[in-house]
């Protein structure tokens, strides 16, 4: 088996004078088995290798990338990767990370039992999962899929400066996809999936019984009154709306204009209420990490405390843009260069518990699902219009369903409407670590 350390050394061995080189090499083992009706629909286990290298020189730029390890392909890539730099435009924001004195945490990503665990096995989970959906509630019509996933990864990146990382990792995931006859005659649909280092961790029961509460909550659904309920997320969609957020804090947004936030560090940007950082370096987070896309440690990087504004997430090329240092947030794949980003998002505990605070709203509504926030998001106003479903919430009790509505909002008020931040913290798949969280001030649209 190729050793990725000595690959990207052989490729780094061919750095020409005053050239910097960087090699990014990754591999990855994936298994998917989808099931249906008790029998399994497809069965994949694919191999994938990546190289991918960066020659800047005299301010330039050049990248070239491969999808195999095969010595005739890899060893042209420095060649290519410099006769592209020749094309680019000189740019003083150009150059490799180089070493910064700050020590990786280790991080332990692997689960011997991905690969320990046999297909077989893996089948009589994604199996077991559909068996147990559908015993869960004659309600339940049927199941699109029932999925088991898991990954085994490897990575590495090197580079004439001084970089040098190595990291292991694996991931399983169970999902699952209901359908359930709506009281109109219509289909509702509720789904729920499950991660962790490897199979044993996976909670089977937990992502039935989601799928299928998610099923049958919104039956009978309604199209809501337009009006200014106070908004009630689950964890789950706390770690999508503070994940725009997040999104809005890269350091290359600031460098190019593309985001509300930027100019405004020490600023009151939030509710007191809110503390959110990003930490790549919590082992509990399923996006642990030791080292960033550049290969510098990872680390905490404080965002927004007690709602001031700490900073932005950066990299080598965006902390240049603004006179700083890298936050060692660069997140990149072999075939593309760096980017900053956030990794493992933390939101900091309040108080208070999802059904304590439905029990204390008159008027609200508690999200179900939130539909078009590619499209629904603008990411340099803060503007925000996206579909919603839910359940209304009336004199502190769950009431009816909603469907067809619109949650309107600008993120930047958004954040000042935060009225509670729950103890409840959750470790939600992607890696994020949030509780619940209560806003005011958003519209919702619907037919009246």
């Amino acid at each position: 088996m190729t050793d990725l350390n000595d690959l990207a050394g052989r490729l780094l061995a061919s750095a020409g004078p005053g050239e910097d080189v960087e090699v990014a090499v990754g591999r990855a083992v994936e298994t998917t088995v989808r099931v249906h009706g008790g029998d399994v629909e497809s069965l994949t286990v694919a191999e994938s290798h990546g190289v991918g290298v960066r020659v800047v020189v005299d301010g330039r730029e050049g990248h070239a990338h491969a999808g195999s390890f095969d010595p005739d392909v890899v060893d042209t890539l420095v060649a290519e990767a410099r006769d592209n730099a020749a094309f680019a435009e000189p740019d003083d924001r150009v150059g490799l990370a180089t070493p910064d004195g700050v020590s990786a945490t280790p991080v332990d990503r692997w689960d011997p039992s991905v690969e320990a665990t046999s297909v077989d096995d893996k089948i009589a989970l994604a199996l077991a999962l559909e068996a147990a959906v559908l015993a869960a509630d004659t309600r339940i019509r049927g199941v699109r899929a029932s999925v088991y996933g898991d990954t085994r990864s490897e990575a590495a990146v090197m580079s004439t400066t001084g970089i040098e990382s190595h990291t292991v990792g694996t991931m399983a995931s169970l999902s699952t996809s209901v359908m359930v006859d709506d009281l109109d005659g219509g289909t509702r649909t509720g789904g729920a999936v499950d991660a962790a280092r490897g199979p044993a961790g996976l909670d089977l029961e937990k992502v039935a019984e989601l799928a299928v509460a998610r099923g049958l909550q919104l039956l009978g659904a309604v199209t809501p009154t337009t009006g200014r309920p106070t908004v009630v997320f689950e964890p789950r969609f706390t770690a999508t709306v503070l994940g725009l957020v997040a999104g809005m804090l890269s350091g290359e947004r600031v460098v190019k204009g593309r985001t509300p936030f930027a100019e405004r560090v020490d600023d009151q940007i939030a509710s007191e209420l809110l503390t959110m950082f990003d930490d790549a370096t919590d082992s509990a987070s399923l996006a642990a990490a030791a080292f960033d896309g550049e290969g510098l440690a990872c680390r905490r990087v404080p965002l927004i405390t007690a709602g001031r504004l700490d900073g932005f997430l950066h990299d080598t090329r965006s902390a240049k843009g603004l006179g700083t240092a890298s936050t060692g947030s660069a997140l990149r794949s072999v075939r593309g260069g760096p980017s900053p980003g956030h990794r493992a998002l933390h939101v900091a505990p309040g108080s208070g518990s999802l059904d304590e605070f439905i029990a204390d709203i008159d008027d609200g509504l508690l999200v179900a699902s939130l539909q078009g926030l590619h499209s629904g998001v603008n990411a340099v106003s803060g503007d925000l219009s996206v579909g919603v479903e839910g359940v209304m919430i009336r004199g502190g009790a769950l009431a009816e369903p909603i469907r067809e509505g619109t949650l309107a909002g600008a993120i930047p008020r958004m954040l000042l409407d935060v009225a509670a931040v729950g103890a409840d913290l959750d470790h939600q798949p992607g890696g994020s670590v949030v509780p619940s969280l209560v806003m005011e001030g958003l519209t919702l649209g619907g037919g009246g």
